[in-house]
């Protein structure tokens, strides 16, 4: 069967070590298994993978083989080559199934894996929990009952108190903070309710444990020193335009920690030049936001506009900077991250091809963040943003680093 699927050259499939035998056999299953030529091609070469990756593990002949050799090269698979490991899987189902490879037997479930097997069932099928979920559970529940020594002393459970379970919970403290340690103590809830569901434990124990008290935004915000600040923005080359647009938007940032959405948004009517006002439409939460308009980003607002040629009628501050196209705004979503260096400049590239194209700016803002932290990386400096609204952190990253320009095929400069 096998010279059907490779004409030329079936020898080297028939004379390979360890399977080589079975190939003939194993071709013919693939065709019963309605495998078209094309795939089995496929399978018989990754079968030649296969048999070398077992002529290194010493097996000799087919019989040598052993189901967790099969594991094993599954797991090597997996991690170097993931999208032919299902090829593995294959080879082993035709072993089994001919009686070339005798299955592993499993051995006896012990007491501790009795009840976490359920344990984790009851979550899967009565609270609809995700795997992973259910997988972290059950390392908990795990740990709770190998702290008891419980395959030991099988009666653990039944005289459990709840000293022993403050026990356990001062043993997870010594490596968890009270927020970890409040995910921890649910868990050993909920494994307590199940255990006393099924008549292990003594009901009630789980609401005798305590969670650790958790309070929103109770710690202090870190930033950066304001003198740290500074000298980033002045590492920031506005000589050109791009760099210019860079200034601007960095010093709103800095200045009035606004998120990468609202600086996208910003409009030429947000700007009340008279009256020293900024008007913010927070993006996040809907509400308008007035806030003064300072000296130092009216001027790098100005700077950045004056340099700056517009085309249209577009209203947004700041616009995309695309080849042979008129400008239009930008958006959150379609911002990325860009980048400034204050050895090369971050407008040099741009400068020099503007005999070959009309350029207008983008500013990339989902990259951009509000409250900021140092880290050396490379030329420029690193900065981070943390912001946390209704206990949930959400962050964001900054990279400024050497500025570069890219001549793409499809006729865009991105910086």
């Amino acid at each position: 069967m096998i010279a059907q699927v490779f004409p030329i050259g079936f020898q080297r499939y028939v004379t390979l070590p360890v399977l080589g035998s079975v190939m003939d056999s194993y071709s013919a299953w693939l065709h019963d298994q309605r495998y078209t030529r094309r795939s089995s091609m496929y399978e018989l070469r990754m079968a030649a993978h296969v048999c070398r990756f077992l002529k290194k593990q010493g097996r000799r002949q087919v019989e040598d083989v052993g189901e967790k050799d099969l594991q094993a090269c599954h797991l090597l698979f997996r991690r170097k080559f993931p999208k032919e490991a299902g090829s593995v899987r294959v080879l082993g189902r035709f072993l089994l199934e001919h009686g070339y490879v005798q299955p592993v037997t499993a051995p006896e479930p012990s007491r501790t894996d009795l009840h976490l097997n359920n344990f984790m069932a009851d979550l899967l099928d009565a609270r609809g929990l995700v795997r992973s979920t259910i997988r972290r559970q059950g390392q908990f529940a795990a740990e709770f009952l190998d702290w008891l020594k419980f395959e030991e002393e099988p009666d653990r459970l039944t005289s459990l108190s709840s000293g022993d379970i403050e026990g356990f919970i001062r043993h997870l403290g010594k490596r968890m903070g009270r927020v970890s340690l409040q995910k921890a103590i649910a868990t050993i809830r909920n494994f307590l309710r199940f255990l006393a569901t099924a008549g292990v434990v003594t009901p009630g124990l789980a609401s005798q444990i305590d969670s650790p008290r958790v309070y929103r935004q109770e710690q202090l915000p870190r930033a950066l020193p304001w003198t740290t600040v500074q000298a980033f923005l002045r590492s920031i080359d506005r000589k050109s335009a791009i760099g210019k647009r860079d200034y601007a938007v960095f010093s709103i940032m800095a200045t009035y920690g606004l998120r990468a959405g609202d600086v996208a948004a910003l409009t030429l009517d947000d700007i009340q030049w008279r009256a020293g006002r900024i008007r913010i439409c927070q993006s996040k939460t809907g509400e308008p936001l007035e806030l003064p308009l300072t000296d130092d980003v009216s001027s790098a607002i100005y700077d950045y506009l004056k340099r700056v040629p517009r085309y249209g009628k577009y209203r947004q501050v700041f616009l995309r900077l695309t080849r042979d196209r008129h400008p239009n705004g930008i958006g959150c979503g379609s911002a990325r991250r860009f980048e400034a260096d204050p050895g090369t400049g971050s407008g040099s590239d741009i400068s020099r091809r503007r005999d070959r194209c009309r350029w207008s700016l983008s500013v990339r803002p989902h990259g951009l963040q509000p409250v900021l932290r140092s880290e050396r990386h490379g030329p420029g400096v690193h900065l981070e943003r943390r912001n946390r609204a209704g206990g949930r952190g959400d962050r964001r990253e900054l990279h400024t680093g050497a500025a570069r320009c890219e001549d793409r095929s499809h006729g865009r400069f991105a910086p």
